[in-house]
C-alpha cells in the first residue's frame, strides 16, 4: 500500500455518505420519471436548492447520474438498481444507512468496550430495514446453501431467528415433505408472516414468537438452522443456545450453524474481522467466532459427526448430528 492508497481509504467515508444521503432522500426514485433540475428535485424532497445541486453534481462524478443542459437523469445502473419499486432495486441499502450512526461511535466503544443493545433493537423503521436487508441477501444464497445439506430424513425444520423466513421458504421448496417453523422476536414475527404470505407458503411455514436466549424452542425437530445468529450473541449465550437446540432435536437430527468461522488468530476471513467490529458497535456481546469455538458448542451438547462446509461466498456451514 502506498500513501495515496491509504488516503483513499481514509476519505472513503465521503463517497459512502454521498450515496447514503442520496438514498435517504430518494433522489434516484424522484428523477426516475424523467430528467429534472436540482431546483425541481429540491422542491420534491423539501431540501435546499444549492445543497441539492452540489449533491447531485457529486453523483454525476460517481457515474450514478448524468447532467445535460442543467437537468439530471439516472444512469442505466441507477435506473435499474436504485429506484424504489423496480424489480432489481437493491433493497438492503437502507440498512447501511442505519449502521452509519453506530459505526461513528467506534472510537468511544473501543475505548470503553461497551456496545449498544441487541441488533434488532431500535425503531420500527430500523427493524423493517434490517429484515428487508437480510431477506434481500438471503434470497441469493438460499438455494446453494440448502443444496449442501443432507435432507434425507428431514421433515421438520426450526429456523431460529429466521427473520423474513427466506431459508424456511428454501427448505420447504427443496423437499416436498418438509414443514418449517420460524422462531423470532415478537416484533419480527408480523414481518415474517407478511413475507411468508407473499410467497404463498402459509400452509408449510408456521411462526413462533419468542426470545431464543430465554424461551423454550419446543421439540420434535429434524433440523435446527441458525443462519447469521451466533455472531449476535456472546460465547456463553451461544453455548447455552446450542445446548437448548440439541435438546429440541429428534434423535439423528442436525444442528446447522451458518456464519463466519474465523481462523485461530481471528485475522481471516477479512469480512469476518470487519463484522466483529460491526457486532462490537451494534450489540452488547456479539462477535465472530473461530471454527474451534463453534465446534466446542456442538461437542458440549454431545453432537457428533461435526463437519464444516464452505459456502460459495466463503462462509462456513458447520453441522453436528444428535
Amino acid at each position: 500500500m502506498n500513501p495515496q492508497e491509504f488516503l483513499d481509504i481514509i476519505y472513503g467515508f465521503q463517497t459512502s455518505r454521498i450515496l447514503l444521503t442520496s438514498l435517504e432522500l430518494e433522489i434516484f426514485t424522484v428523477i426516475s420519471e424523467g430528467a429534472k433540475s436540482s431546483e425541481d428535485v429540491s422542491k420534491l424532497i423539501s431540501s435546499d436548492i444549492k445543497a441539492t445541486d452540489r449533491l447531485m453534481n457529486a453523483l454525476c462524478a460517481l457515474n450514478l447520474l448524468e447532467k445535460y443542459n442543467g437537468k439530471f437523469s439516472n444512469t442505466n445502473f441507477s435506473s435499474k438498481f436504485l429506484v424504489k419499486g423496480k424489480p432489481d432495486f437493491i433493497s438492503n441499502m437502507m440498512h447501511a444507512v442505519n449502521l452509519w450512526d453506530s459505526w461513528s461511535r467506534l472510537t468511544s466503544i473501543v475505548r470503553n468496550g461497551k456496545g449498544t443493545s441487541k441488533v434488532t433493537s431500535g425503531s420500527k423503521n430500523w427493524l423493517e430495514n434490517f429484515i428487508e436487508a437480510m431477506h434481500y441477501r438471503a434470497l441469493k444464497q438460499v438455494p446453494g446453501d440448502i443444496d449442501m445439506l443432507d435432507l434425507t430424513n428431514v421433515h421438520t425444520v426450526l429456523d431460529v431467528g429466521g427473520g423474513s423466513g427466506a431459508y424456511s421458504m428454501g427448505f420447504v421448496k427443496a423437499k416436498e415433505d418438509i414443514n418449517a417453523v420460524v422462531f423470532d422476536l415478537p416484533d419480527v414475527v408480523p414481518l415474517t408472516q407478511k413475507y411468508i404470505s407473499n410467497a404463498g407458503l402459509q400452509d408449510k411455514i408456521k411462526t413462533i414468537k419468542g426470545n431464543y436466549l430465554h424461551d423454550d424452542l419446543g421439540s420434535g425437530y429434524d433440523l435446527i438452522f441458525l443462519s447469521a445468529i451466533v455472531h449476535s450473541n456472546s460465547f456463553d449465550e451461544n453455548k447455552r443456545l446450542i445446548q437448548k437446540s440439541a435438546d429440541a432435536l429428534n434423535s439423528g437430527g442436525q444442528i446447522v450453524i451458518q456464519d463466519f468461522a474465523m481462523n485461530e488468530e481471528r485475522t481471516s476471513p477479512a469480512s469476518g474481522t470487519f463484522f466483529a467490529l460491526n457486532m462490537l458497535v451494534n450489540t452488547q456481546g456479539g462477535d465472530t467466532y473461530t471454527e474451534k469455538e463453534i465446534y466446542s458448542w456442538l461437542e458440549n451438547a454431545d453432537l457428533k459427526e461435526i463437519k464444516t462446509n464452505i459456502t460459495s461466498r466463503g462462509g462456513a456451514q458447520i453441522v453436528g448430528r444428535k
